[in-house]
């Protein structure tokens, strides 16, 4: 598979008057065409900001301050914003958690689809409209050629979410950004959601980054999954290694913290503390507070991601080949 995105030492700034906070530092990742990665981690880790910088929509006064983004190869980080919009839609679509903000409610869903095709394909109204009708069943919803004239209000939680997923992939995009976009889902239509995207991707060749704090729906869904921690990525490797054998203690916490059918403990376990503010990220590893296998150089140097089985951790204990199993 060829590399589809590759995004090398990203670092994003928000700069106030207390000083500039470092909310993505020194991001590395690539996604492969028809790959799914997914980027995981408490609330503040980073994840949606990386996603927002690759997509280019970063809320002001927040900037790329380092680093770059290519898409098959081309750098797009650094690109005027009239050719960075042509190249949102046409090459990366985006699905946000609250479908509400991706549609507007004044037209018809139909209406929506038709102008994305027509701003991005060279197709006629006629099989713009064909098109929309044929989206709205590729992504599930029932009498597609009447619900094409209904208004966003007129469709379900899930069924809005749906039309988001269509208006993400009406101009046949390479990449998409998926933020959260099962959360705000009841469990029965999040499988639903989720086994759309994964079709997507072997039929299309799609790639996806899904950014959520989910775990259950990484499993389900990713091929490869980063995991991120006060704005770094704490590790990253094939989703069964880094679920089963994870090698950074704050992975193997988060995993411990989530119950399985066959487990018989009275307990999960739990990680100590909370993630720092970005003004208060603590010198050597942002982890040592709350980490159980703490040394001296946790405390002053920080580690960059090193090889660990078949992914990358950033901790100091992979270089030592220490195991984690007893943390």
């Amino acid at each position: 598979m060829s590399q589809l995105l590759e995004v090398n030492h990203l670092r994003v700034e928000f700069p106030t008057r207390r000083g500039t906070l470092v909310a993505v530092d020194d991001v590395s990742l690539h996604i492969d065409a028809g790959e799914v990665l997914g980027v995981v981690g408490e609330s503040g880790a980073g994840k949606s900001m990386t996603g927002a910088a690759i997509i280019g929509l970063l809320e002001p006064p927040g900037r790329i301050a380092g680093g770059e983004i290519l898409l098959e190869g081309r750098r797009i980080d650094n690109l005027p914003y009239a050719a960075m919009r042509a190249i949102r839609g046409r090459q990366i679509g985006a699905i946000f958690q609250d479908p509400l903000t991706s549609l507007n409610p004044l037209y018809k869903v139909g209406d929506q689809l038709v102008e994305t095709i027509l701003t991005h394909l060279p197709l006629s109204l006629a099989d713009a409209k064909a098109r929309a009708v044929q989206l709205l069943e590729d992504v599930g919803i029932p009498s597609p050629g009447e619900r094409v004239n209904h208004y966003p209000h007129q469709f379900s939680g899930g069924m809005r979410q749906r039309v988001v997923i269509a208006l993400a992939l009406a101009a046949e995009p390479k990449l998409i950004i998926a933020d959260e976009p099962t959360t705000a889902l009841d469990v029965s239509i999040q499988a639903q959601i989720i086994s759309l995207l994964k079709r997507l991707c072997h039929e299309k060749g799609t790639a996806v980054m899904l950014v959520t704090h989910d775990m259950g729906v990484i499993a389900e869904t990713a091929d490869r999954v980063a995991v991120m921690y006060a704005g770094r990525i704490a590790e990253i490797g094939p989703v069964q290694d880094v679920i089963k054998r994870p090698k950074h203690p704050y992975t193997v916490g988060l995993m411990g913290a989530i119950p399985s059918m066959g487990m018989d403990v009275e307990r999960l376990t739990q990680i100590d503390g909370s993630m720092p503010r970005l003004n208060a990220i603590p010198k050597g590893c942002a982890f040592n507070p709350r980490c159980p296998v703490v040394f001296d150089r946790c405390l002053v140097e920080r580690p960059d991601p090193m090889p660990a089985g078949n992914g990358l951790a950033a901790c100091w204990r992979v270089m030592q080949g220490a195991e984690h199993a007893e943390v």
